[in-house]
């Protein structure tokens, strides 16, 4: 690898790492976090998920679906649970971008060139990693099923999952809720606050109130949707009445255990939130110079 590959590969890796720890970082009521972990799973087990995907995400040498699989895998023999599908498939894509991309274009015009030019082996590695995953309340489709093999590009395939998963959905639409939504939002918390930690929360509140969680719907249905949304509307009400995020501790709280004792992790939405994050730290790197 030229001396120009490796400066972008450790860049992308960086990025992909601080993303990962930032996101555990922030509370984020019904996830893992350093304030309150629960659903079987530990921080630790989280940030050693992080460090055994990012040498795989960030390897030019592989596809994207081979990135995905390779870095499920190495998740796998570490932790040996599902820790990290959603990031790996939002990041994937996004590194693949910046190590891509002309000096001069844009994060998300990249991102779309990768997107478009998926490929039918991209859907077989991804499946792959699906199926090893096997992530909480998979089921089975009419079209596409990740248990048989893939007719279409990954692209496709995830168009015709977008309606029932958030993950999908970026996939089809140029990871709309990342672009479009939450990296403003972060901007516009971090503007305010001049804290990274507490803009990660503003983003995965703003998102939890607006979609819903499809890592959630697939475990309950819409039984807590109304309840979750109205929950993080209560929080979004108390950031914008106080002077410092700190003064809603006690409601994150609450509404964590709330949370936790119901079984509801907001999986897809703290996914959401760690691409956010990456996808801000990559253009900053290219911002700097650094690729």
């Amino acid at each position: 690898m030229s001396a120009e590959g490796n400066i972008r590969r450790q860049a992308a890796q960086t990025a992909y790492l601080e993303a990962c720890e930032l996101e555990l970082r922030a509370f984020k009521p019904g996830n893992v976090s350093l304030h309150s972990e629960g659903h079987g799973m530990t921080v630790e087990d989280f940030r050693r998920s992080a460090e055994a995907s990012a040498p795989f995400l960030c390897d030019e040498n592989l596809s994207l679906g081979e990135k995905v699989y390779f870095a499920i895998e190495a998740t796998w023999a570490t932790v040996g649970c599902n820790t990290n599908l959603g990031i790996v498939l939002l990041a994937a894509p996004l590194i693949q971008a910046f190590e891509t991309k002309s000096e001069a274009e844009p994060l998300r015009e990249a991102l779309r060139k990768v997107l478009m030019g998926t490929s039918l082996g991209d859907a077989e590695w991804v499946y792959r990693a699906i199926r090893l995953a096997r992530p909480g309340g998979l089921g089975t489709a009419a079209e596409q099923d990740v248990h048989a093999a893939p007719e279409v590009t990954l692209l496709e395939a995830m168009r015709l999952a977008e309606d029932r998963d958030r993950i999908a959905f970026q996939y089809a639409n140029c990871f709309a809720d990342v672009f479009d939504y939450a990296i403003p939002s972060y901007h516009t918390a971090l503007s305010r606050w001049a804290h990274e930690e507490w803009a990660a929360v503003a983003v995965f509140v703003g998102l939890l109130k607006r979609i819903s969680d499809s890592h959630v719907e697939r475990k309950f249905g819409t039984r807590y949707s109304r309840m979750v949304a109205g929950r993080m509307a209560e929080i979004e009400a108390a950031f914008a009445t106080s002077e410092m995020p700190l003064q809603a501790m006690e409601l994150l709280r609450e509404v964590d255990c709330e949370f936790k004792t119901h079984g509801i992790n907001p999986g897809t939405t703290a996914d959401l939130t760690v691409a956010c994050l990456l996808a801000v730290g990559l253009t900053a790197r290219q911002s700097s110079g650094e690729r």
